[in-house]
């Protein structure tokens, strides 16, 4: 099943301009939400995204040491073979 992506907060903004009380407007919106699938749980916060951010900029780090290591010791292999070879 694919991912419907609701802005309940501007379904709910306009509910409210065409006279429904907040009350109502909130819970039409979430029940519609529920109806097609969106569930808050399924969203995704800000507080998430700067998770995502900071756990992949530790692995970025990572990968640059790992990726730096690496080509220092092709480099020194190369010049062995070049340099040393006879």
């Amino acid at each position: 099943m694919s991912a419907i992506a609701i802005d309940t907060l501007k379904f709910s903004n306009r509910l409210k301009a065409a006279g429904f009380t907040p009350e109502q407007a909130e819970a039409q919106a979430e029940a519609f939400a529920e109806a097609v699938g969106v569930s808050r749980e399924d969203l995704t916060t800000k507080a998430d995204l700067h998770e995502l951010r900071a756990e992949l900029k530790g692995e970025l780090t990572l990968i640059k040491w790992m990726l730096g290591v690496t080509v220092t010791g092709v480099v020194a292999v190369l010049v062995r073979l070049l340099f040393m070879h006879g």
